[in-house]
């Protein structure tokens, strides 16, 4: 999947490095390593992000889990409820380039990806890199442009690279791509193909604030000087983050709870859930259990914690799962989502 393409292509640029480079870099990585504290870490995005960003925590937390397991993260929710307020926020406390691009319908691939212009000067064409090229892209309403443009992101997501001619360009690491979506309005957009979705690590249903949070947000918008958030971490300490949460212990039967449960979607009358086979028409592929493998590991990190515990699992499953297990007819008519389906699943099956 994208974590092994990425690996393959990390591995082959370091064959082709000297020795020499090959230790420098080992040891920058070690000092990175070392001088990582995962709690300051954490808590220190977290306390420069609610400067600005009031509640949603559920959030903030699935992009921080995202960005520490290089994954992509799709956030649907009603306009207003802070999501691209919060993806900007974030990438200025990490001090990462930040791109956004508002999707619409008469946008081209070149403009996401670049293109090949004619430079009179030089009598030759030459690259002109879109905004693809950055750390953290926020993509705007993914489903207001057409599929063409859709997939222009599919190689970027999924081998972290661009092809402009003739010519393949690595993207910078970390790369990050955070999609937002409109769930209520259905003229003039292109709902993403199942395809496309499945590169989605994480999909996160945005929710309306709280009273007190909303009573918060106005005085903090109307009443206060607009705050100036700084960086509080490197991408240098990113990189050292994800290696950490690598690391993250993950005992072997807490890897077969997460096969059981991905394979409960696909088979459901095997692990009990005879009642499920008229709602499901699709599982989740075996993407899903790798991304649920790294969700939990990071879950487990971001509560400074060493190893994961069912908890995370189950906590972090919604969000992998519920854009990958596809339903029926038959479920729309009884009312039946994809939350009370994985909901069934993790109460059925067994914890060991």
């Amino acid at each position: 999947m994208s974590e092994e393409v990425n690996e393959e292509t990390q591995e082959a640029q370091e064959a082709q490095a000297t020795p020499a480079t090959q230790e420098t870099k080992a040891e920058r990585e070690a000092a990175a390593d070392a001088a990582l504290d995962p709690n300051a870490f954490v808590s220190g995005l977290m306390h420069e992000l609610s400067r600005v960003v009031v509640g949603q925590k559920y959030m903030i937390e699935r992009l921080l889990i995202g960005m520490l397991t290089n994954g992509h993260v799709l956030l649907e929710g009603v306009p207003g409820l802070a999501k691209t307020l919060t993806v900007k926020s974030l990438a200025s406390c990490i001090d990462l380039d930040f791109a956004r691009i508002q999707f619409t319908p008469d946008l081209l691939p070149a403009d996401l990806i670049g293109t090949m212009i004619f430079n009179q000067a030089t009598r030759d064409f030459e690259p002109r890199m879109g905004p693809v090229l950055t750390n953290i892209l926020l993509a705007d309403e993914i489903n207001r442009a057409p599929a063409k443009v859709q997939s222009a992101l599919l190689e970027s997501m999924q081998e972290r690279q661009v092809t402009i001619g003739d010519t393949t360009y690595p993207l910078p690491r970390p790369f990050l791509v955070l999609a937002t979506q409109n769930p209520i309005e259905q003229e003039g957009t292109y709902p993403l193909p199942e395809a496309q979705v499945d590169r989605f690590m994480l999909m996160i249903r945005v929710g309306y604030p709280t009273r007190a949070e909303e009573r918060l947000i106005m005085d903090l918008v109307t009443d206060a000087d607009p705050v100036t958030l700084r960086p509080v971490t490197t991408p240098e300490q990113i990189l050292a983050a994800q290696r950490a949460v690598r690391k993250v212990h993950l005992a072997d039967e807490l890897k077969d709870y997460i096969v059981d449960i991905i394979c409960a979607t696909r088979d459901p009358r095997e692990f009990g859930l005879p009642q499920l086979e008229r709602f499901i028409e699709f599982g989740a592929s075996p993407r899903a259990t790798i991304f649920l493998n790294m969700a939990s590991r990071a879950h487990a990190f971001i509560r400074g914690r060493d190893s994961v515990y069912p908890e995370d699992i189950k906590a972090i499953a919604y969000d992998v799962l519920r854009h990958r297990v596809a339903l029926t007819y038959e479920a729309e008519a009884e009312e039946q989502t994809s939350e009370s389906v994985i909901e069934t699943i993790l109460e059925t099956i067994e914890v060991p």
